[in-house]
């Protein structure tokens, strides 16, 4: 069975189990439209370095009930056991039973649950915002599968001061699963948190990822956002981060792509408020047949904004990156400041990568800028390391790290840049 005929048995088993309602609508609502628009192909311009196609025709498991994993194989996964708030989706599924929240200042509920509380305004408002950006059938296919989906309150005031990680753990073990995590994020008034979500798996089967979370920072709040793609080559993973700053406030966002199959990351950061200020860095370092296509939008709505945007890769092997960034200005965006810098380091003859930044501009007094770079390292450099004995290899390796370290730098939270040091270094081979 395919995987479009396994989406439409599960969808309609799904509304069995999950019923109407508020959810029950908007599913049905991006169902009719997943159905219009189909899994994207290459003749979509927006996918037209990514397929899909190959994977849409293969066989995979469609999870929409929770399956308890080991607590060993939880604890391969975990980068604290502090304090810190350790929300799980296990094949797509939220869990709340292996989930800790231990924070008074966070409510972590189901979104089914969050529907039917004193919370359904935030529900209302903010569910499924991100298919004004992301009109394609993968954004409606998530959004068709809303029921076991997580919704995160960070209370007005308050400061969270360990990070909330979210796990997703995909499990290919006993066969190929596609699974479609859901989350909706909102941090209240002068509220401060910082987010981390990591992707790992377990199995040597194929798995297929179709994840969307939507953020919503409000007055004077602070978000500090963190996305790591740490998986196998068999995993593959389409996914949208779509941030609304709907008050004057500060949004911090990171992605780190380590590994995977075919990787698609789609960030978007609307800004909705005046004065608003919003940063995005990102870096992805793959080898083998690895492909990463990042697609960016920053939509500055109101006047006196302020984004910066800076992308790195590295590309070895057989691998090929992608970078496609967007900047709106539009005509009520007076006095933008918006920055955009995608910088490329081709380690392999046989990688690639395929860049194209983009301005839209609708306002008269702004300051916009942006730029790519693609080479390969500075051989001037690496002469100077190799004349004081260092090896090649070691030497290659010590400037890629450089490289990396602008992003790294941007990691803020001790517990997860240490993990990515270590990760990198085994990747770079460095002697420590």
């Amino acid at each position: 069975m395919s995987l479009t005929e396994t989406i439409q048995d599960k969808y309609n088993e799904l509304n069995i189990l999950a019923g109407n309602g508020l959810l029950g609508s908007v599913r049905a609502k991006a169902f009719e439209h997943f159905n219009t628009l189909g899994i994207p192909t290459s003749r979509n311009e927006e996918w037209k370095y990514t397929r899909l196609t190959g994977l849409a025709n293969k066989n995979f498991a469609l999870h929409t009930t929770a399956v308890l994993p080991s607590e060993d194989l939880l604890n391969t996964i975990r980068l604290q056991s502090a304090s810190a708030a350790e929300l799980f989706f296990v094949n797509g599924v939220f869990i709340k039973e292996i989930s800790q929240v231990n924070n008074d200042d966070l409510v972590v509920i189901s979104m089914s649950e969050a529907v039917e509380s004193e919370y359904k305004h935030y529900v209302q408002q903010h569910l499924n915002q991100s298919s004004k950006y992301m009109k394609d059938g993968m954004n409606a296919l998530n959004t068709a599968f809303i029921a076991n989906g997580l919704f995160v309150l960070v209370k007005k005031n308050k400061t969270v001061t360990n990070p909330v990680f979210i796990y997703h753990l995909t499990d290919s073990s006993n066969d190929n699963v596609f699974v479609q995590p859901r989350s909706l994020f909102v941090v209240e008034e002068n509220a401060q948190a910082q987010l981390i979500e990591l992707y790992k798996n377990n199995g040597l089967h194929e798995s297929f990822t179709n994840e969307v979370i939507e953020i919503a920072v409000q007055e004077n709040a602070r978000l500090e956002y963190y996305k790591v793609q740490d998986e196998n080559e068999n995993c593959h993973h389409v996914g949208t981060t779509h941030v609304q700053q709907v008050g004057k406030c500060f949004t911090h966002c990171v992605t780190i792509t380590l590994n995977g199959g075919t990787v698609r990351n789609n960030i978007n950061m609307v800004m909705e408020a005046a004065n608003n200020e919003g940063h995005l860095y990102g870096l992805y370092m793959i080898d083998g047949k690895t492909h990463v296509d990042n697609h960016s939008i920053v939509d500055n709505v109101m006047p006196n904004c302020f984004s910066n945007e800076f992308y790195k890769g590295i590309m070895d092997g057989n691998s090929t990156g992608v970078f496609n960034g967007k900047i709106f200005v539009r005509q009520d965006a007076q006095k933008t400041n918006a920055y955009q810098s995608n910088k490329n380091v081709l380690i392999s003859d046989n990688a690639s990568v395929n860049t194209k930044p983009q301005l839209e501009i609708f306002a008269d007094d702004v300051k916009c800028s942006h730029g790519c770079t693609i080479g390969q390292l500075d051989e001037e450099a690496l002469f100077y390391l190799r004349a004081r004995g260092i090896g090649e290899k070691q030497a290659k390796a010590f400037l890629l790290h450089a490289f990396a370290a602008d992003i790294l730098e941007q990691v803020k939270p001790e517990v997860l840049r240490s993990y990515l040091e270590k990760k990198i270094d085994e990747r770079l081979d460095i002697e420590n």
